[in-house]
């Protein structure tokens, strides 16, 4: 299986260093089971239009340690939910990372990223090439390859399949497990 390159517009740039995701949804929001409900409360507190300007294929970024604090799933799951497809980040808070990168959800680390893109840019993340590219602006930018085994889960869509595909061989027609 291989990983389909993102491409998206930037939806929102969060320029604030060691970015609390939970500020996505709001601290008093944490414990909200419904999606929908959940959803609504996205982005209200930066930008009110957020739910009506967001689309599939979104993408967000982020500046140094982006996820910092507790890494809790619903704000991710929000955006998840209207569309966004990944983060771009200048550098993630390894808790947040290894959360977000176990549910199949990507995170590219990519120093220079605030300087190389504005709100609204279509942009495309190349796997193979391990580039960034502004297709608005008509400039590219590298970033590191992602770590094989957090690139393995991305490719089987999160650490359960990851952990399936890995461990799990089924057994052959007639053969006794």
């Amino acid at each position: 299986m291989t990983l389909n390159n993102l491409r998206g517009r930037v939806a929102f740039i969060f320029e604030e260093i060691d970015f609390d995701v939970d500020q996505i949804v709001g601290v008093s929001n944490m414990k909200t089971t419904d999606i929908n409900e959940l959803t609504k409360s996205a982005m209200q507190s930066y930008d009110k239009n957020f739910l009506n300007t967001v689309k599939q294929g979104d993408l967000l970024v982020g500046n140094h340690n982006f996820g910092y604090g507790h890494p809790h799933y619903p704000p991710m799951k929000a955006m998840r939910h209207l569309g966004i497809r990944g983060i771009i980040a200048e550098s993630f808070s390894p808790g947040y990372w290894r959360g977000e990168i176990s549910m199949g959800f990507p995170q590219i680390p990519c120093p220079g990223i605030l300087e190389f893109v504005s709100r609204w840019d279509e942009i495309e993340v190349d796997w193979a090439t391990s580039t960034l590219s502004n297709l608005t602006q008509g400039t590219t930018i590298g970033f590191e390859p992602l770590p094989h085994a957090d690139f393995a889960m991305l490719q089987a869509g999160g650490l359960e399949n990851y952990l399936k595909n890995r461990f799990f061989k089924p057994a052959a027609i007639g053969e006794i497990s």
